[in-house]
C-alpha cells in the first residue's frame, strides 16, 4: 500500500541559502520531488547575501525525512542546520501537567488547602465515604492503566515505553470531555499483581480505564476488577471499539439498505476486540457470524481451542454450519468484513466475492487487512482505523463520552444497556441528510460526539 506523506513524520529544518529570488522554490521543489509534502515556509534571517528559512514538511517515514535532508545538502550554497522531528517535539518534557486550581499567596490560603483546615475534609469523609467524590479530585479522575503488553501496533514494549501512548490518552480525556486522567504504566503483566495494584490505588479515582493489555489476560483482568470495585472499569480496546463499530455499521447498513438481523458477518480477529466486538453486535441484533483468526475460520471442536476459554465461546457462538477454511473461505458471500488482525490479509478480489453491496472495515494499524482503495472497487462502503482515509473507526469517539457520562451519573458499573446507548447515540451524530459511503461516523472533532454519548450513558444507569 503507499503510503502518503504524514504529520507524524513532520520535520523542520533550518538551513541557509543565497539570497535570491528562487532561493525558497528551489528548496521547495527538491522537497516536492522526492515525495515530501511542504507545510510551511518561514524566513527568519535575511541580509544581502544569505538567507535563513525554517522549512516544515511532511515525509512518508523516518528513512524518507533522511532522504529529503540529505538531497537538501547536496544543493550548491545550501547549508543544512538542526533537523528537528516535531513528533518528538510535541512529546518532549510529557503531554501532561498537574495544577492546583486554587492560588497560594498567602497563610489563610494555606491554612484553608492544607493544615490545619484540610483536617476538617477528612473528618468528613471518615463520617461518610461518599463526600470523597464531592470534596476530592476523585469526582473527575480516572486512571489509564496499561502493563504495556498490547500497545498499539507496536506489541509487548513494556510500561516506560507505553507511557507515552497513555499520556496521550489522558490528553484526549481532558480535551473532548474535560476529564482528568492519570496514566498509571505498572511494571508487571502478573494477572493476580495487576488486580491488586488497581484495587490498591482505586480509592483516587471514580473509574478505571484498562488500555493496551494483552488477551486472553485483559479478559481476566477486567472481569474481577468489575467484580471487586466500586467504580466502573471499561477496557477501550474492547468496549471502546465494540460501541464505535457498532455505531459506524449501523449507519452503513443504512447506506446500502440492509438491516443487521438480516446480515452475515465475517470477523478478522478473535482478541480483546474482535470478542467485544462481536458480542455487543450480538446484542443489537446480529444472528449470524464467523470468525477467523491466525488459524484459519474458528469452529466448535478445532483442535487447538481450550474447553471454557474465551476462544471457545467464539467458537461455539459462531459460524452454524461448522464451516472450515480460510478468511478468504469464509468471506465468499459475507455481506460485512470487520478487521481487528493484521495488515494485507486480503486483496480485491477476495471482496468481489462478498455478497453485493459489501461492507469492509479494515482496522488493523497502521496497515489495514486491505488496502481501502482496492477494496473500495467492490464494496459499497469502506472504512479503516486511519485518519487518513474516509470513515475512520476511531476509539476517541466513544471512551470519552462513555466516561463523562459514567462520572455524571456517580456510575458503579458498566452495563451492556449503556454501551449500546451509547453506540446508537454515536451513530445518532450522523444526520440522515449527511449520511452516505464516505461518511458513516462523525469527526472525532464533531462538537457534540462526547456530549451525545455522555448523555445517553448517563440516561441508561
Amino acid at each position: 500500500m503507499s503510503i502518503a506523506p504524514s504529520v507524524q513524520y513532520s520535520i523542520t529544518i533550518r538551513l541557509e541559502a543565497p539570497a535570491k529570488p528562487t532561493a525558497v522554490s528551489e528548496l521547495t521543489s527538491i522537497i516536492e520531488k522526492i515525495g515530501g509534502a511542504v507545510t510551511a515556509v518561514d524566513v527568519n534571517h535575511s541580509d544581502a547575501e544569505r538567507v535563513r528559512v525554517d522549512l516544515t514538511c511532511a515525509c512518508r517515514n523516518s528513512d524518507h525525512a533522511k532522504e529529503i535532508v540529505e538531497a537538501l545538502k547536496q544543493l550548491n550554497g545550501v547549508v543544512v542546520g538542526k533537523v528537528s522531528d516535531r513528533t518528538f517535539l510535541a512529546h518532549l518534557g510529557g503531554k501532561l501537567t498537574i495544577e492546583s486550581k486554587l492560588p497560594i499567596r498567602n497563610r489563610d490560603d494555606l491554612s484553608l488547602i492544607y493544615t490545619p483546615g484540610v483536617a476538617r475534609i477528612c473528618e468528613a469523609i471518615v463520617a461518610d465515604p461518599s463526600d470523597a467524590r464531592r470534596l476530592t479530585i476523585k469526582r473527575n479522575t480516572i486512571a489509564v492503566v496499561t502493563d504495556g503488553s498490547a500497545v498499539l501496533g507496536l506489541g509487548n514494549i513494556g510500561p516506560l515505553a507505553a507511557l507515552p501512548v497513555m499520556e496521550g490518552k489522558a490528553a484526549l480525556f481532558k480535551r473532548f470531555a474535560n476529564i482528568d486522567a492519570f496514566p498509571i504504566c505498572l511494571d508487571t503483566q502478573d494477572t493476580d499483581e495487576i488486580v491488586r495494584t488497581v484495587k490498591a490505588i482505586a480509592p483516587v479515582f471514580a473509574g478505571i480505564n484498562l488500555e493496551d493489555i494483552s488477551a486472553p489476560r485483559c479478559f481476566e483482568i477486567e472481569e474481577r476488577l468489575r467484580a471487586e470495585l466500586d467504580i466502573p472499569v471499561f477496557h477501550d480496546d474492547q468496549h471502546g471499539t465494540a460501541i464505535v463499530c457498532l455505531a459506524a455499521l449501523s449507519n452503513a447498513l443504512k447506506v446500502v439498505n440492509k438491516k443487521l438481523e438480516d446480515v452475515h458477518l465475517v470477523l478478522s480477529g478473535a482478541g480483546a476486540a474482535g470478542t467485544a466486538v462481536l458480542k455487543l453486535l450480538f446484542a443489537a441484533g446480529l444472528t449470524k457470524a464467523t470468525v477467523a483468526d491466525t488459524h484459519g475460520i474458528v469452529y466448535a471442536g478445532r483442535e487447538d481451542i481450550t474447553p471454557g476459554s474465551n476462544l471457545d465461546w467464539v467458537a461455539n457462538a459462531t459460524n452454524k454450519e461448522g464451516k472450515q477454511g480460510s478468511l478468504k473461505d469464509a468471506l465468499v458471500g459475507a455481506d460485512v468484513f470487520i478487521g481487528v488482525s493484521a495488515g494485507n490479509l486480503l486483496t480485491a478480489d477476495d471482496i468481489a466475492k462478498m455478497a453485493k453491496d459489501s461492507i469492509v472495515f479494515a482496522l488493523a494499524n497502521p496497515t489495514p487487512e486491505i488496502d481501502p482503495a482496492q477494496a473500495a472497487i467492490h464494496a459499497a462502503v469502506v472504512a479503516t482505523g486511519r485518519s487518513d482515509f474516509a470513515n475512520q473507526i476511531n476509539n476517541v469517539l466513544a471512551f470519552p463520552g462513555v466516561f463523562r457520562g459514567l462520572l455524571d451519573a456517580g456510575a458503579t458499573e458498566i452495563t451492556e444497556k449503556m454501551l449500546l446507548a451509547a453506540a446508537r447515540a454515536l451513530a445518532n451524530c450522523v444526520e440522515p441528510d449527511e449520511l452516505n459511503a464516505s461518511y458513516i461516523v462523525p469527526s472525532v472533532f464533531h462538537a457534540d460526539v462526547a456530549t451525545h454519548v455522555a448523555d445517553a450513558v448517563r440516561l441508561a444507569k
